[in-house]
């Protein structure tokens, strides 16, 4: 089945690179709460990935 928490992560933050214009602060707000959610009940594979999505929102900025 996989980690639902860390698959709804990955979808926010993909969301969140994909969006322009005035939605984009909301959508990566949202990905960011989402990361946060996941990280607790992640392995330390993904872990490391949930690490690599926060940088990609990071440099967004």
């Amino acid at each position: 089945m996989g980690n639902l928490l860390f698959q709804q992560a990955r979808e926010a933050v993909s969301l969140a690179l994909n969006t322009t214009g005035s939605g984009q602060h909301e959508m990566v707000e949202k990905a960011k709460n989402a990361l946060t959610s996941a990280y607790t009940h992640s392995s330390t594979a993904e872990k490391a990935q949930l690490r690599e999505m926060q940088e990609q929102l990071q440099n967004m900025s």
